[in-house]
């Protein structure tokens, strides 16, 4: 992906950030927190030529929506009049949050800007994102990710797993584990195992749940599972614990929603911290952040997966020589014209100009935070 495309000249105008909180249609319980709503950030980067390019952020937090979009008004005044170049303006900006460093909110915002600054770029350029990054439209491989949380009830569990295959003919689901006890993560697993049929690829992910000598136990246990991928079972930036574990487990372990920019997953590679990796849009720096990502996966020869953002990450994923699964969820379905369609396990690109996302008014008027 490092070939850089033809920019179109376009010239930023305003940047618009929207918050809303959408319900979701499974809760999602982790071993952290359970989610029933989830707060997102629209953003719409205006530009001169009256092009306008899209993107979203998931603030965690609805405390997060007004400082991310406080940050954004910054990027407004230092892009305001430039050209719209999406790789020059990361690198300015960069530079320019050095000394408050390029984390947490401060390297959302940028990255949200930065998807926004690609969608006006290809819509200038009247091309799908994906050719314009010097790829082909294609099919890419999904996993239903938008349920199946920790629940006392393993019958209920099971027949989620069940409705979430069925909904557009997935051959993959992602299961939550992190219950108070080994037997209990191991019932969870059976109970779905047991409705969902040995052909299904089944994910676990325990969100950072465990210490290493719970994780190396708990991950022997489920070796014995047909577990597809361990997921982030201990803290995230806790390399040298990963890396054991990768060598320890017959189960490959998945990490990379928590990289902070392409340098950190580099160092996660290096040191053996996985088997997979699976970036996520707004910690890797956006599409420009992701590009040099997959360059490096590429390198490395890893698989990479995505990390929620679907109707952005199926576009780059088909740019991604080492590309391995999208984590399908539908929280921003509601919010579109026309939400990103799977079929048949598969999630179906737009070729649309642009990401292909636009906002359904009436929809983000209902779901606006006042």
């Amino acid at each position: 992906m490092s070939n850089e495309p033809e920019m179109p000249l376009l010239t930023v105008r305003a940047i618009k950030a929207t918050p809303v909180e959408v319900p979701l249609n499974f809760v999602l319980g982790t071993s952290q927190q359970a989610l029933r709503q989830v707060p997102l950030l629209l953003i719409d980067l205006e530009t001169e030529e009256g092009i306008t390019g899209r993107s979203y952020l998931f603030c965690y937090l609805r405390a997060a929506q007004p400082a991310i979009a406080s940050l954004l008004g910054e990027i407004e005044s230092l892009t305001k009049g430039e050209r719209a170049d999406p790789v020059l303006l990361a690198a300015r900006l960069a530079k320019r949050f050095t000394l408050i460093g390029v984390q947490g909110i401060v390297r959302m915002a940028l990255a949200g800007f930065d998807v926004a600054c690609w969608d006006a770029v290809a819509i200038a350029a009247d091309q799908p994102l994906v050719t314009l990054l010097g790829a082909e439209i294609r099919p890419i491989p999904a996993y239903n990710s938008c349920g199946l949380g920790i629940k006392d009830d393993l019958g209920e569990l099971a027949a989620e797993a069940e409705t979430l295959l069925a909904m557009d003919g997935f051959k993959a689901v992602k299961l939550r584990l992190g219950y108070p006890t080994l037997q209990g993560d191991i019932a969870a697993v059976q109970a779905v195992r047991r409705r969902i049929g040995d052909d299904v690829a089944l994910m676990v992910d325990y969100n950072q749940a465990l210490s290493r000598d719970e994780a190396l136990a708990r991950g022997r246990a489920l070796d014995a599972e047909k577990i597809y991928w361990l997921e982030e079972p201990i803290r995230h930036d806790d390399y040298t614990g990963a890396a054991a574990l990768a060598r320890a487990l017959k189960t490959p372990v998945q990490i990379g929603e928590n990289f902070s920019m392409p340098a950190n997953m580099e160092v996660a590679i290096d040191a053996g911290a996985a088997d997979y990796v699976m970036p996520d849009l707004e910690r890797i720096g956006g599409v420009t952040g992701w590009r040099q990502a997959a360059d490096i996966a590429a390198a490395r020869k890893l698989k990479m997966s995505s990390h929620l953002f679907p109707e952005v990450s199926a576009h780059l994923l088909a740019a991604t020589p080492t590309c391995h699964f999208l984590e399908y969820v539908d929280w921003a379905s509601v919010l579109l014209q026309e939400p990103l369609i799977v079929s048949d396990g598969h999630a179906i690109i737009p070729r649309r100009p642009g990401n292909g996302m636009m906002w359904n008014s009436e929809a983000v008027e209902r779901y606006r935070v006042r």
